[in-house]
């Protein structure tokens, strides 16, 4: 059984001095990577990393593979994915955020139908809350079982902080406008088997 390759963490400006010959995939959506995304990151969404598996492959054999997220979470969880495929790669602590704090450009796609959106945990807080709100009014005016929406919510966060997962942001992730067009995608994978 051979070992799997522990992914490893670059900072902010470790990652900028080294932009120019590492392959930068983003995992988010592709709102949150309209919203903006290091120079030459390719996006692919998270759950969209097995089907580019072979490219991602191929370009890890070229050379270093960086994998961005907003935070580092999700960037993280695609390095462990590939990581248990084979795959070395290496992630930014504290993602685009950080990279964005330590003074470094951000660049948006020029495409004029492409259109910011927010980033998955505001999606998440948003929906959190106003389900909560929701459960807490129906609760009131109508009957108070409604209330039990609320729990279940407060609930999902409580494990969603202790298991560092988050089933909200998987099923919002499916929403027509955090999925890639099917072009876009094909785009970032052929740019991949170009590297």
């Amino acid at each position: 059984m051979t070992p799997t390759p522990t992914p490893v963490a670059f900072g902010a400006d470790q990652a900028r001095d080294r932009l120019h010959d590492l392959t930068v995939i983003d995992v988010r959506t592709p709102a949150e990577y309209a919203s903006g995304h290091l120079p030459g990151a390719l996006n692919i969404p998270l759950d969209s990393l097995r089907r580019a598996l072979p490219e991602i492959r191929h370009a890890a054999g070229r050379g270093d593979v960086l994998v961005v997220c907003a935070s580092g979470a999700r960037s993280e969880n695609a390095c462990r994915v590939l990581a248990e495929q084979g795959v070395t790669t290496a992630t930014l602590t504290g993602g685009t955020g950080a990279w964005s704090a330590a003074g470094h450009d951000l660049h948006q796609p020029v495409a004029c139908d492409t259109r910011a959106g927010w980033s998955m945990e505001r999606q998440v807080r948003f929906t959190a809350g106003a389900l909560v709100l929701l459960g807490l009014v129906l609760g009131l005016l109508v009957h108070p079982a409604f209330q039990l929406l609320s729990a279940g919510v407060a609930g999902g966060l409580v494990f969603s902080a202790l298991t560092d997962t988050c089933g909200m942001a998987a099923v919002l992730g499916k929403l027509p406008h955090n999925r890639p067009r099917a072009a876009d995608l094909e785009t970032a994978l052929a740019a991949l088997r170009d590297r």
